[in-house]
């Protein structure tokens, strides 16, 4: 599993008048009263980690040293205020920077993906399109060291069973030596290595493809890209079958009810008046037995697609419709498919990261705080915007979109 997205009311494993504190006050703990309570909860959780199968020299070593990271609680219990629309999530992740990086790595590593399409029967362009929205092709792992963020996650905040799980199987992990303890780093949450391997799926799913003893997703691509492809196969990963594509709907087709689980036939589809968005016929891209849902991200005026068992494979990856699609259109590209045909409802166009690292750079140029111009549009960022939609005449939506970055290119 790629990532971890709360959904859980919080429960504090603690009980009585803790279980009351918010979490904000816990944060606020005096740093000793904080690492006290954590080694106490450290020492609760020992026999339970030894009955998983870590010894108790193991689980000494690797967490006597370790002290909580407060600061994951925040993340744990964020709740996002600002939600993109799909084509902002798209803009950003299918962009052309991506896209030539990838088919350089579909170069480079030509000769694994072929051992690996051979033994796992997932295609290259897939591989490497979840190796590129994962890390950014091994270019973004992640800071938090996995004992100490799955670590306080098992002590604060909620789902402290879940993460105990992952926590004992990240100290399996360093038992067994596929990785090192000070290379073991990745999300606040836990997930790590070049496609953001959970620990427990990692113990379940990864392989050592390079045949040298250890399984290491950190800093061997081969077993890395193998591994995924390991664990789109073992959740059901069709051979030579495609993850859909975009089509046409008649205009008097209603969409209610319709979505990526309700399955009908191809042929059902190709009876209600659905075509490809050239107008030609369904069957000639795949067989008219094929279950296919239909899935509108943005309604009947956006783009639509018949998706087949393929897409939930990848959607398993990581739960959320518009990851699956940004995977399944950049491996499309990869592949060499155009974009959409269809545009997306919108008059205000999402960016690419160039274009947001541009647009950050110019508010910083007019003296805007909005920290590094990383691309990641944060709220200094927006407000930045908003100040600056005021300023232009523009409503001031705080949108960092095509429309704000014209508008001050021009005015530059």
């Amino acid at each position: 599993m790629a990532r971890y997205f709360p959904k859980k009311p919080a429960i504090s494993r603690f009980g009585g008048l803790l279980s009351l504190i918010p979490l904000f006050f816990c944060a606020s703990f005096p740093i000793q009263a904080q690492n006290t309570d954590f080694a106490a909860c450290l020492d609760r959780l020992q026999p339970e980690a030894q009955k998983a199968g870590i010894s108790a020299s193991s689980f000494r070593q690797f967490t006597d040293s370790i002290v909580p990271d407060m600061s994951i609680l925040e993340k744990l219990d964020y709740q996002p205020e600002f939600k993109q629309p799909i084509w902002d999530y798209l803009a950003a992740l299918v962009d052309e920077q991506r896209i030539q990086e990838g088919l350089q790595n579909l170069r480079l590593h030509k000769n694994t993906l072929a051992r690996i399409q051979e033994k796992y029967g997932v295609d290259p362009a897939t591989v490497v399109a979840v190796w590129g929205v994962e890390s950014n092709f091994g270019q973004t792992f992640g800071k938090y060291p996995l004992v100490q963020a799955l670590g306080t996650l098992s002590c604060y905040g909620r789902r402290q069973a879940f993460f105990q799980k992952e926590f004992f199987a990240a100290l399996r992990i360093l038992q067994s030596g596929d990785i090192t303890p000070e290379r073991l780093v990745g999300s606040w949450a836990g997930a790590f290595g070049h496609t953001q391997f959970m620990p427990t799926t990692f113990e379940r799913l990864a392989v050592d493809f390079d045949g040298d003893g250890h399984r290491d997703l950190m800093d061997n691509t081969e077993d890395a890209l193998a591994s995924t492809a390991n664990y789109l196969a073992k959740n059901g990963w069709h051979s030579g079958q495609p993850w859909g594509f975009e089509v046409k709907l008649p205009d008097n087709l209603s969409i209610a009810g319709e979505g990526r689980k309700k399955k009908r036939t191809l042929q059902t589809w190709i009876n209600k008046g659905l075509t490809d968005v050239n107008g030609q016929p369904l069957n000639k891209l795949a067989p008219t037995s094929m279950q296919a849902g239909l899935l509108t991200p943005a309604g009947v005026n956006g783009p639509a697609f018949l998706v087949f068992k393929n897409f939930d494979v990848i959607y398993s990856y990581n739960a959320a419709e518009s990851y699956a699609l940004a995977i399944a259109h950049l491996s499309d590209r990869l592949k060499g498919e155009g974009a959409f045909k269809k545009a997306w409802p919108t008059d205000d166009l999402g960016l690419s990261r160039s274009e947001r690292i541009t647009l950050q750079k110019i508010l910083l140029q007019k003296s805007h705080d909005i920290g590094e111009a990383d691309g990641l549009i944060g709220s200094k960022t927006r407000e930045a915007i908003k100040v600056e939609q005021t300023r232009l005449g523009l409503q001031a939506d705080g949108r960092a979109g095509q429309k704000i970055l014209r508008a001050l290119r021009q005015a530059n």
